[in-house]
C-alpha cells in the first residue's frame, strides 16, 4: 500500500509480525522490519503486487531484535540477495534476539548482519535520521525522514498506545523519555510497528497528546 511517494506500508499479517515499510529512493531501496519468516510469502505477493521485487530491495532493516520484526531477516535476504544493516546499538544487544524469543517459547532464527548503522542513513536523494528509543527494548531505533516529515516508529508509539515493557529488558522509564523526545519532532506520517498508520500532523500531535494524558499515568 503506497503511502508517500516513496513510501509504502505492508500491514502485519498475524501473530507475532509486524508492519513493514518500504523506502524507495535514488540510489537504495530500503526495507524496515520484514517481520516473521512465517509470513514471508505474504510479503513477497504484497511487494509483487505493488511491482517489486526481492532483487528490487537493497538494503534490509530493523527498528529492534525482537522475532516479530527480524525473524525473516535471513529469508529474506536469501532470497533478495539484499544486505542485511543493523545500528550499532542492536549490535551491542545481540543478546536480546534469542531472549525475546525465549520468552515466547521460540527459537529464533540466525540472520548475519553485513553492515553497522550510526546517525545517519543516506538512502540517495533522503538523509534519514537514526534515533535511538530505549524503553519496548534497549535497542530501539527509530526512522526519521526530517525532508518528507515520517516518522518509523517501531514498537515505541502506536496509534492511542505505547510499546510494552514487560518483555526482557524493558523498561517504562525510558519508553516515556523516547516518546517525549520523538513528540518534538515535525511529523505527517506516523508508521509505528503494529496497528494503523497516523497520518497529518495535526492527528499525530493529538495522537502524543492523548498517549501523554493516558499512559504516561501508567508509567
Amino acid at each position: 500500500m503506497r503511502i508517500t511517494d516513496r513510501i509504502y506500508w505492508y500491514p502485519e499479517q498475524g501473530m507475532l509480525d509486524c508492519n513493514t515499510y518500504l523506502v524507495v529512493d535514488d540510489e537504495i531501496t530500503l526495507l524496515v522490519d520484514p517481520g516473521n519468516s512465517v509470513y514471508m510469502g505474504r510479503l513477497l505477493k504484497e511487494l509483487r503486487r505493488d511491482g517489486f521485487e526481492p532483487k528490487d530491495i537493497d538494503l534490509i532493516t530493523i527498528t529492534h531484535l525482537h522475532i516479530d520484526h527480524c525473524g525473516a531477516n535471513q529469508n529474506l535476504r536469501d532470497v533478495s540477495g539484499a544486505k542485511i544493516a543493523i545500528h550499532e546499538v542492536q549490535a551491542k544487544n545481540r543478546n536480546i534476539f534469542d531472549e525475546v524469543s525465549r520468552f515466547f517459547g521460540l527459537n529464533s532464527p540466525d540472520f548475519t548482519e553485513d553492515l553497522l548503522l550510526r546517525d545517519t542513513l543516506y538512502t540517495g536523494s533522503k538523509e534519514i535520521k537514526m534515533i535511538p528509543t530505549p524503553g519496548h527494548s534497549p535497542e530501539s531505533v527509530c526512522f526519521y525522514d526530517p525532508v518528507d516529515k515520517v516518522l518509523i516508529s517501531g514498537d515505541v508509539i502506536f496509534d492511542r498506545s505505547v510499546g510494552r515493557t514487560d518483555l526482557p529488558h524493558g523498561n517504562g522509564m525510558e519508553l516515556k523519555k523516547s516518546i517525549i523526545n520523538l513528540s518534538t519532532l515535525d511529523i505527517e506520517y506516523l508508521l509505528p510497528g503494529h496497528m494503523g498508520i497516523v497520518r497529518g500532523r495535526e492527528a499525530v500531535r493529538k495522537n502524543f497528546e492523548f498517549v501523554r494524558d493516558f499512559y504516561f499515568r501508567f508509567i
